[in-house]
């Protein structure tokens, strides 16, 4: 059984993903402005729509799928941020009067 986590490595794991999800957003930028943009130029076109709609809509919108579950599995980790009290600290509202 794994050993619990302290607080500094909870918010090393939060400082992470928090990283991660801007490289995320970055990357989704560029995958939307390349598919976008880039295709523009080209003139092609699928059932009367230019190709750079399709691609800079659904493209992107599986790019940033795939990006997610990317992410979930290989990024994102649960941890209970909540600090758990001392074994020999009393809880919460209990008072030794």
């Amino acid at each position: 059984m794994k050993p619990k986590p302290t607080y500094a490595e909870k918010m090393q794991q939060a400082n992470r993903e928090a990283k991660a999800t801007v490289v995320a957003l970055v990357l989704t930028v560029i995958v939307w402005i390349v598919l976008g943009f880039g295709i523009a130029p080209t003139g092609i076109e699928v059932f009367h729509t230019p190709l750079w709609i399709i691609t800079g809509t659904v493209g992107t919108w599986l790019f940033a799928i795939i990006v997610a579950v990317f992410m979930s599995n290989r990024v994102i980790a649960d941890v209970d941020l909540d600090d758990e009290p001392e074994p020999d600290a009393p809880e919460a509202g209990d008072s030794h009067e």
